[in-house]
């Protein structure tokens, strides 16, 4: 990847709507070079794919909490299930599982408190080898959907 290739992902990643035309002009390559890069780009896995970025808010998702997970056990098999079964649940932007304790991150988003507590009684609270949740509500989102520094 040279710096062409940084300059295309930085434009993309600033407007995903872009024309091949006007990425190639931003990037001042021609046309056809400027595919074959994007085409590379794509099949390097560089590039995962193209979406719109929506507004929660907008939307009637105002409630969104941090969820920290701690397990219980933590056997290949338990680890399996309960990434499995979070990975099922749409509510659930995020989970990364972390070193140390709590073992896990999730960002989840919700219409409201009730539909939260709701998805935390229902879903969250039985996902497999849970020990503790432990939830922090986000006042306000700083920096959200920032561009990887390239």
């Amino acid at each position: 990847m040279d710096d062409v290739d940084r300059k295309i992902l930085a434009e993309l990643q600033q407007d995903g709507r872009l024309t091949l035309t006007e990425l190639a002009e931003r990037v001042r390559l021609s046309v056809s070079p400027c595919h074959r890069r994007l085409r590379a780009l794509e099949r390097s896995g560089a590039i995962a794919g193209y979406h719109a970025r929506l507004d929660a808010n907008s939307l009637g998702l105002t409630f969104e909490a941090l969820v920290f997970v701690t397990m219980r056990y933590e056997d290949r098999e338990t680890v399996a299930a309960f990434e499995q079964a979070v990975a099922e649940i749409p509510q659930v932007l995020q989970a990364q599982r972390l070193f140390g304790d709590p073992d896990y991150l999730l960002r989840v988003v919700t219409r409201d408190l009730a539909a939260y507590q709701q998805l935390y009684d229902e879903r969250l609270a039985t996902l497999p080898g849970v020990q503790r949740l432990s939830s922090t509500l986000v006042m306000k989102s700083v920096v959200e959907a920032r561009s990887l520094p390239l």
